[in-house]
Parts: C-alpha cells; sequence; structure tokens
C-alpha cells in the first residue's frame, strides 16, 4: 500500500483549469484560516481556564463548530492534491493506459458515492435546523452544513479531476462501468434482501477490496460500501450516513489531530528538531553505529512532539543521511532503519493513532499516553541490536568529537525542544491539560522558540503548512467518519456478534486471542493503515479483550504497535514507501534491507504480547 503524498500534475488550460485553480486556493485558504482560528481559540480557551480561572463555557462548542468545518474543508483540499489515503501496489505496476483507465474509474466512483450522499446530506441538515446548541444558542444547522458543503465541494473537485486527467473515452468507459455494476446490483436487490449477513462479504470485503485495488481512496471505498449495503440490502434509509461519518469527526479529542500535525511541522522550521539531533550526536556520533543510534534516538524525542509518522520522518531524515552516507553506510539500510524506527516510535505518545484509540473506545488516552513509552523502548533496544550487528565493523576514523564544553552548549542549545514532549506527556498524564490544549500550547510555544530563541523561523513557509495540516486532518478525518459508519452498519447487522463468539473460541484462551489479534492488527495496518483500521474494528474488538480478561490499555498497545508493524511492512505499508519518498530510495533497493529490522520488531511485538507489565507497569 503506497499513499501518494503530492499532489498530481494537472493540465493547466482551459476553463476547468481556471475554475480548479479558483475553487482550490478559496478552499485552502478558508481552510488555513480555521486552522488558524482553532489555535487562537484553543491557545484563548486555555490561558482563561488556567491562568484567568475562568473559563470561556462558549470556547468548546465553537471549537466543534470549527472543526468540523475543517475537517470537511481538509478533505476537499486532500482530493484536490490526491493526498488521500488509498492503495497503490496493484496499480502502480500497470501500464501508463490501463493506470490512467483505473485512476477515471476510481474517480467515477468518487463522485457516484458523493452524489448518492448530496441528498441524504441536505435532509441531514434539514434534521438539525430547529435544534439549539446549548450554550452558542445557534441552530446546529451551522455545525452540520459542513457535511452538506464538503459533499458538493468534493463532488465538483472530483468532477473536476475527471475531466482535466482522463480522456472522454476513459469517462465514458468509468460511467458504463459504474452504471452496468449499479444496475445488476438493482436487479439483484431482492435476492441481496434475503442474504442475510453474506451481504457483509459482498459489500464490505468484496466492494470494499475491488476499490481499494483500483486505487479509490479508503475513505470513499468505506463510504461507497456503507451507501451501497443501506441502499441495495436493507429498509435502512440511507440519509443515516452523514450523520453518522459527521458523528465520528466531531469527538473533541480528535482536535488534537490538526494541532499536533500543525506541530509537528513547526518544529521543523523553528529549528527545534535539529538542535535535539546536534546534541544527540555530540554524544554518540563518534561511536560505531553512532549515527544510527542517534536516528532512532531523534525518532523517540520528536515522535513524541508531532504524534505524525511522516512530520518525524521529515524531521528527522534530511538532518542525518548525508552524513551517515559519506559514513559508507547504504541508502537501503538507511531508508530500512527510517521506517523501522518509525514502527517503534508509534506508541509514543502523542501518536495520532492512541488519541483515535482514546476516542473510539473511550480508554483513557492519559492511560495511553502512559502505557506508550516503554513498548517504544522494547523496539528501540530490538533495533538497537540490529544496528549493532551492522556497524561493529564501521570505520570511525573519520568521526568528530565533540569536546565537554561544545557538549553543554549543544545541550543548552537543545533545552527548548527536549523539554517540549516532556511537557506534553506529563500534562497530559497528570490531567493537568487535554491532548488538544497541550497541542495547542505546544504550537504557540514552538513559533515563540522559534522567533526568539534559535530565530530561524521561515514566516513564508507557514501558509503551505497550514494548507498541508488542513489537508492531512481532512484526509485523516474523513477516514475516520467514513470509517465509524461503516462501523456502525456492520454493528446493526448482528456481525458484532458473530464476532464475539468466534473470537471467543480461538484456542489457547487469552493468549491465542492475544497472537491471533496482533496477527489481524499487523494485516489490517497494511492494507488500512492505522487510523481506520482502529476506528473500524476497535469498537468491536476491545470489549472482546475485555471480556477475556485483558487490560485495554495493554491491548490497545498491542494493537497500535502492530498496526505500526504492518503499516511499515512492504510490499502492501504505506509508511514504507512514505520513507523511501523523504528518504528519496527506490523501494526495491530498500525492500531487500527491511527484512532484519522488521524481525527485529516482531521480536519486540511478541514481547509486549506475552508481557502485559511492558503496557501497563506504570500505570
Amino acid at each position: 500500500m503506497a499513499v501518494e503524498m503530492t499532489a498530481t500534475s494537472v493540465p493547466s488550460h482551459g476553463a476547468f483549469a481556471r475554475f480548479d485553480h479558483l475553487l482550490g486556493r478559496s478552499v485552502e485558504a478558508l481552510a488555513a484560516a480555521i486552522v488558524v482560528a482553532e489555535l487562537v481559540l484553543l491557545g484563548a480557551a486555555t490561558v482563561a481556564r488556567y491562568v484567568f480561572n475562568a473559563p470561556l463555557i462558549w470556547s468548546d462548542e465553537l471549537a466543534t463548530v470549527l472543526f468540523v468545518w475543517l475537517a470537511m474543508l481538509g478533505a476537499v483540499v486532500a482530493l484536490r492534491r490526491a493526498e488521500h489515503m488509498r492503495l497503490t501496489a496493484f496499480v502502480r505496476h500497470l501500464s501508463p493506459a490501463w493506470r490512467a483507465r483505473t485512476d477515471a474509474l476510481g474517480l467515477m466512483l468518487v463522485c457516484t458515492v458523493l452524489v448518492a450522499l448530496v441528498v441524504p446530506s441536505w435532509h441531514h441538515v434539514e434534521s438539525h435546523l430547529i435544534s439549539q446548541m446549548p450554550v452558542l444558542e445557534i441552530s446546529e444547522g451551522f455545525r452540520e452544513a459542513a457535511m452538506l458543503a464538503g459533499v458538493l465541494l468534493m463532488l465538483l473537485t472530483a468532477v473536476d479531476r475527471l475531466i482535466q486527467q482522463a480522456s472522454l473515452m476513459q469517462i465514458i468507459g468509468a460511467l458504463a462501468l459504474v452504471l452496468t455494476g449499479a444496475g445488476l446490483l438493482y436487479a439483484a436487490a431482492p435476492v441481496l434482501e434475503d442474504l442475510g449477513n453474506y451481504n457483509l462479504v459482498i459489500f464490505f470485503f468484496a466492494l470494499v477490496a475491488a476499490a481499494m485495488v483500483i486505487g479509490t481512496p479508503i475513505a470513499f471505498a468505506f463510504l461507497l460500501a456503507t451507501v451501497a449495503y443501506l441502499h441495495f440490502s436493507t429498509t435502512v434509509p440511507v440519509s443515516i450516513v452523514p450523520g453518522r461519518v459527521s458523528e465520528g469527526m466531531s469527538h473533541m479529542v480528535l482536535l488534537a489531530v490538526p494541532m499536533f500535525v500543525l506541530l509537528g511541522a513547526l518544529i521543523e522550521i523553528a529549528g527545534l528538531a535539529r538542535a535535539m539531533i546536534m546534541f544527540l550526536i555530540s554524544l554518540i556520533g563518534h561511536l560505531r553505529g553512532g549515527l544510527q543510534y542517534v536516528l532512532l534516538g531523534a525518532m523517540y524525542l520528536v515522535s513524541g512532539i508531532s504524534g505524525a509518522k511522516a512530520a518525524d520522518m521529515a524531521a528527522v531524515a534530511p538532518a542525518l543521511f548525508p552524513e551517515m552516507k559519506q559514513r559508507g553506510s547504504s541508502e537501503g539500510d538507511l531508508v530500512s532503519l527510517l521506517s523501522a524506527s518509525a514502527v517503534m516510535s508509534e506508541t509514543i505518545p502523542p501518536s495520532i493513532v492512541l488519541i483515535t484509540v482514546g476516542s473510539v473506545t473511550g480508554v483513557s488516552i492519559a492511560a495511553l499516553f502512559t502505557g506508550g513509552l516503554l513498548p517504544a523502548v522494547v523496539g528501540l533496544i530490538a533495533l538497537s541490536v540490529v544496528v549493532y550487528m551492522q556497524t561493529r565493523k564501521e570505520d570511525m576514523s573519520g568521526a568528530q568529537r565533540f569536546d565537554a564544553k561544545t557538549r553543554l552548549r549543544l545541550f543548552a542549545i537543545a533545552i527548548p525542544g527536549l523539554g517540549l514532549p516532556i511537557v506534553i506527556r506529563s500534562a497530559v498524564v497528570e490531567g493537568v491539560a487535554t491532548a488538544t490544549e497541550v497541542a495547542a500550547i505546544g504550537v504557540i510555544y514552538t513559533v515563540l522558540v522559534g522567533i526568539f530563541v534559535y530565530r530561524q523561523f521561515d514566516w513564508k513557509r507557514v501558509y503551505p503548512i497550514l494548507v498541508d495540516t488542513a489537508s492531512l486532518s481532512g484526509a485523516i478525518l474523513l477516514v475516520v467518519g467514513a470509517a465509524t459508519g461503516m462501523a456502525w452498519a456492520l454493528t446493526q447487522s448482528g456481525f458484532s456478534q458473530q464476532l464475539v463468539d468466534m473470537m471467543v473460541a480461538v484456542p489457547g484462551g487469552r493468549w491465542g486471542f492475544l497472537l491471533i489479534s496482533a496477527l489481524a492488527f499487523v494485516v489490517l495496518g497494511s492494507v488500512l493503515e492505522g487510523v481506520p483500521a482502529v476506528v473500524l474494528f476497535g469498537p468491536l474488538l476491545f470489549p472482546i479483550a475485555r471480556m477475556m480478561g485483558v487490560h485495554e490499555v495493554h491491548y490497545a498497545i498491542i494493537a497500535v504497535f502492530a498496526m505500526g508493524l504492518g503499516l511499515f511492512t512492504p510490499p502492501f505499508g504505506v509508511g514504507f514507501y512514505l520513507a523511501c519518498a523523504i528518504g528519496r530510495a527506490s523501494p526495491d533497493e530498500v525492500i531487500r534491507h527491511v527484512w532484519p529490522h522488521l524481525a527485529a520488531l516482531l521480536i519486540a511485538l511478541l514481547l509486549i504480547v506475552f508481557l502485559p507489565w511492558i503496557s501497563i507497569g506504570f500505570l
């Protein structure tokens, strides 16, 4: 699985190109403005609560309204820039002609599901017009209108992409295939209604798999399956879907996602990440494998700030790779270690996946933050063993050594950065502030440090970072919303009880259940990516874990670490290809070097499974 993280090239001519430019720039500007508004609102609310002891009682409601609009507008930006998570492992190997055809079909499916959601979204808004928010005393329609606006704007964007990127014959062919499929489902509707839960295989396995294989973004594949399942095989109205999607996206705890994404981008331009890396280099950079150990240590530290794997790797790799290559490290080994270090740090707070787990399962985020630190240390040790074996004969004759005075100076410079992850974790774990509040404080702190301490804050990069934050947040949150709707449909079908019966019958009792769960989450992580996998299956599997006597934090850490392992395992893992893109290396070259690191992480995962104390010993 691979995510295309850069915008695709689009012909810049004609009326559609002008429309694309106007629509894109307008939505990007509005989404960026909402990111800033959320930051200001959260900062003001946090200061009012903790400094002046006069909480702004209306701030949470207003933040939720802005958040839902940010999620939907961000999803529009992500669609325009081709940044939605999608499976490209299969279409990547097609010829250019067949790749163009499958891309056209994928966009046609996106248009189809969005057309199907226009009227239900309007009805959803209508049903909330007469309801008022208790504090702001304005109509809930202002919040829910984001769903309708997002669907319409994404539809316009998808049609625009289709017209500009596909030929007329490709569009006609894709439309014919979609109409044929819809016609067959209409004809089979009486039979489908009598099939019961066999429909789950047809819609939530076969249809989702087919849509993902041709490159349809995961969120839209989930929405397509949910809408088709409700429409063709049940009597439940499709109008329920927009409400479930909006509900899944609007949890206040998820507001931490865009704030931590923004924070991760800002620590690079503010100089915090580089200051920490230089201090680590001064300590151990002269040892055999020293820079590899620095990379692992830097990923551990930076992961505690940004919460986003892409931001972590982008902050660390450029600072270390040039020197590591000069010391003779192969490009394949470097990117392999970068990819594996992202798995190792998957459970380090404030991991976005941990925040999502807490949101959809009700597990305490403070407990998850506490439980995630030691499992990451286990992964770090396992990878350090591999580094030691690979670098024990490294020639260090030309390595630079730092004297005590220089180390002390670099430590002083790194203090603002080193203190930030400690403050983030401590504030959330001790209950001093929520993850969202801490993220907002961290953003403001990082900006101030970059301006007044390191004096290298590049204001020209702020607007692109705001747009990137909206895009990535929208892509993540639309998946959360779509997976919430799909999970609701699965629950209504009675599948959850069947899953309970099946998992309880697994041989080996609790340990057998944990091993099967770990394997399942590795597979889910490689195919679906962590956030959609946990939103879809978390509400189903966590109650089973409690029933089997498994501590919910232990189970959450197993799930997150296992999904991280799948996420960075080729040939499907999206994270593996993301690491290759950041390290500017060919996946074909890197894949030969990745297996020792993955084997070490697999051993770490088994230790986490069979030694619950690693996850819950400090709770």
